[in-house]
């Protein structure tokens, strides 16, 4: 990007002006030692930094320090600094919040909670529901022993009462008629 002759005077003009004040000249000192301040206490990067600027902000707003002396000042902004780590620990203990990489993982996990998704999942589960009517009692049994519960044929034999053999033959039966059913559905 290509800046005009003005612009850039008035950006060095700005410059100096600012390094020049008192606050510019206080965070020069200062900024490291409360930042490594702030860096004790707060685990994210990005809000030790943010807090950091807004000790300075005070500092701003509020020119009490002016006539101090570098050890004053000093003792001052780590007053400061510490209300505001205070402050924030607070508000993060109130409102917990997610980092932005964990909160996009979140969502890509989530997809299929999509009010879409559930809307088709569902259609998708009524329809089943509506097929399964047409199968035996038995069968409708051994499905929902299987597929809802995740039981093995052996464990479901038990419960039934019948052969290994005769809840498989039953168990392929249903699923075939299922299949033939959602077959003649998508014709």
């Amino acid at each position: 990007m290509r800046m005009g002759g003005n612009t850039l005077m008035y950006q060095q003009q700005s410059k100096e002006t600012l390094d020049d004040s008192p606050v510019a000249t206080l965070y020069q000192r200062h900024a490291h030692t409360i930042l490594h301040y702030m860096h004790r206490y707060i685990v994210s990067k990005e809000d030790a930094d943010d807090l950091v600027l807004e000790v300075f902000v005070v500092a701003l707003d509020n020119q009490v320090w002016i006539d101090w002396n570098d050890e004053e000042q000093l003792a001052w902004l780590r007053r400061v600094a510490h209300h505001k780590v205070v402050d924030h620990l607070r508000r993060v203990a109130r409102r917990p919040s997610v980092g932005l990489d964990d909160a996009l993982d979140t969502l890509y996990e989530d997809e299929y909670c999509s009010p879409e998704q559930m809307a088709l999942r569902n259609e998708d589960h009524t329809r089943l529901r509506e097929h399964l009517v047409k199968l035996t009692e038995l069968q409708q049994e051994i499905v929902r022993l299987r597929f809802g519960h995740d039981l093995r044929t052996k464990e479901i034999a038990q419960i039934v009462n019948t052969s290994d053999n005769v809840v498989r033959v039953l168990l392929s039966r249903a699923l075939n008629l299922l299949r033939s059913i959602y077959k003649q559905e998508g014709d």
